[in-house]
């Protein structure tokens, strides 16, 4: 039940209507690319599909992206182009949508969560190190928010001890470490296009690579297994001939989708400045709030910033973050969480993964709500959320 908290200050919400927190900004340009593949020839593994991925590589700084159906189908091929299999052991952090450490089961592996640092909220570098045994083969960073984990360590870690590298990035295009752009500085990284995200397809996702071999395994995972490629036949029987030459599955991208990540891809820039101009007006709102910290961002990264998460200094409330919670959506203001720890789902704990695993994460979880962030959102959207923000708090405030 949502707290009436209007009521209570004698006076009407913040907002008429519900701000989402995420939601996609579709231009009269995009609808055009789109209807200009549905009157073609090609709806599916089309032209659209080669210049998509090809535009995508060139952005973000990699020699190969391959398209495929959302951000778990790429996770899903990531990990299978990795070499992930049963006995083997994944690094992940828990604070991540589930399709992070799923990708593992889904090949028989087994994922080992690392806890979070109390600064960026991003995999620890340290709390890896204490995870590794002779059954690692792979290290999944999560740019958490769209704020770059500590690669240089994750890599220094992956070099000494021959593991994989596989970026989750559903959260960071457009993001930079160091000066290069996520998405061509390890062995993989993956991208997602739902519509909550930078650019969208509908569903849809990308893995990058630098690595042609890696580069084929994924072209063939997305697609049964199967190549008609005649340099990786086995045999060649004549110009209809394909093989299948291992599983795989019907992971494709279509062209109707492609064409709208063309035309979404060449405005990923205007709709970062965006975002980038809202977060800098929620910094300046809340940096001072007593009830409120934010994650720390160092100055050899920028943001891809996908959420912006407000962290709840409880000590400083009269109520819990549920409370907080149901005060902002009775603003009508579309409060959200992201996430709660992998390891704490139903199936999880089936699977004998037990509470308290990284505590600090656990912590960061029972005090964090995420606030609306979208490109499309006007200024008197962001004017709604820190006047409710900024409501909320002062009615709660501890005296």
């Amino acid at each position: 039940m949502m707290v009436n908290l209007p009521a209570i200050e004698g006076g009407s919400p913040v907002r008429r209507e519900m701000l989402p927190y995420g939601q996609q900004w579709i231009e009269e340009d995009d609808i055009r690319s789109v209807v200009e593949v549905l009157k073609s020839d090609y709806l599916t593994t089309g032209p659209r599909i080669n210049e998509f991925e090809a535009r995508f590589a060139e952005y973000v700084g990699a020699r190969y992206a391959v398209a495929v159906a959302n951000g778990t189908a790429a996770l899903h091929a990531a990990a299978f182009a990795a070499g992930i299999g049963p006995g083997v052991e994944v690094i992940t952090t828990p604070i991540t949508f589930a399709a992070s450490a799923n990708c593992v089961l889904y090949m028989g592996g087994k994922p080992i969560f690392a806890d979070i640092k109390d600064s960026d909220w991003n995999i620890d570098p340290h709390e890896i190190e204490g995870k590794l045994n002779s059954r690692t083969k792979a290290i999944i960073p999560v740019h958490f928010t769209g704020l770059p984990a500590d690669l240089d360590e994750v890599h220094q870690i992956a070099r000494e001890h021959n593991l994989v590298v596989i970026e989750d990035a559903a959260h960071a295009l457009g993001a930079s470490y160091k000066g290069q752009r996520i998405g061509g500085l390890s062995q993989m990284t993956i991208f997602s296009f739902h519509p909550v995200k930078h650019i969208t397809t509908g569903e849809g996702g990308m893995i990058t690579t630098n690595d042609v071999n890696l580069y084929h395994r994924l072209m063939q995972f997305r697609s049964h297994g199967i190549t008609r490629d005649g340099e990786r036949l086995v045999r060649d029987e004549g110009p209809w001939y394909y093989e299948m030459q291992f599983e795989g599955y019907n992971y494709r991208l279509t062209d109707v989708q492609a064409a709208l990540g063309l035309s979404q891809l060449a405005k990923a820039d205007r709709f970062l400045e965006r975002r980038r101009e809202i977060v800098a007006r929620y910094i300046e709102a809340f940096t001072d709030m007593p009830e409120i910290s934010l994650q720390v961002r160092e100055d050899d990264r920028e943001s891809g910033w996908h959420l912006f998460i407000i962290r709840l200094n409880t000590e400083r409330l009269k109520v819990d973050r549920r409370r907080v919670f149901e005060a902002l959506r009775a603003e009508n203001i579309g409060a959200n969480v992201h996430y709660i720890p992998v390891y704490l789902h139903p199936y999880y704990g089936d699977l004998g993964y037990p509470g308290g695993l990284c505590p600090r994460a656990e912590e960061l979880y029972s005090e964090m709500i995420t606030l609306p962030l979208f490109p499309k959102m006007a200024e008197r959207d962001v004017d709604d959320v820190i006047e409710a923000v900024g409501k909320v708090m002062a009615y709660y405030r501890r005296q």
